[in-house]
C-alpha cells in the first residue's frame, strides 16, 4: 500500500509560480510511475503530467512549456513546478501512482493509476 500526500497548493496571481509536492510513504517509490491530474470547477478530471519509473515524461498540451514534473526517489517525492500560471489552471491537483512500468500511451490515463492523494487546491487570480 502506498499513501500519497500532496502539498504546495495555494492562491497565486496570474503569471505566478507554485511548486506542488507529492510525498509517498509505504513503499520504495523509485519503482512507481507517477502523475498529476487536476479537476477544475465544473470540469472533468484532466491529465496534467506524468513521469514513469524510467523518467519518461509526458505533458498535457495546455501546460507544455509552463509546467515541469520531476521526481526525487531518495525523498520518495514527485514535484510539479508550475510557472506562468493562468486562471484556467485553477483546480484541485491530484497526485497518482502505480507500481511498475507504464507504456507511453498509458501514462495519461487515470485508470492506469492505483493510488491517489487527497488533492491540493490551486487558485490563480486575475
Amino acid at each position: 500500500q502506498v499513501q500519497l500526500v500532496e502539498s504546495g497548493g495555494g492562491l497565486v496571481h496570474v503569471g505566478g509560480s507554485l511548486r506542488l509536492s507529492c510525498a509517498a510513504s509505504g513503499r520504495t517509490f523509485s519503482n512507481y510511475a507517477a502523475a498529476w491530474f487536476r479537476q477544475g470547477p465544473g470540469k472533468e478530471h484532466e491529465f496534467v503530467a506524468a513521469i514513469s519509473w524510467s523518467a519518461t515524461i509526458d505533458y498535457a498540451d495546455p501546460v507544455k512549456g509552463r509546467f515541469t514534473i520531476s521526481r526525487d526517489n531518495a525523498k520518495n517525492t514527485v514535484y510539479l513546478q508550475m510557472n506562468s500560471l493562468k486562471p484556467e489552471d485553477t483546480a484541485v491537483y491530484y497526485c497518482a501512482a502505480v507500481l511498475g512500468g507504464l507504456g507511453y500511451a498509458r501514462l495519461k490515463a487515470p485508470s492506469s493509476y492505483k493510488y491517489w492523494g487527497q488533492g491540493t487546491q490551486v487558485t490563480v487570480s486575475s
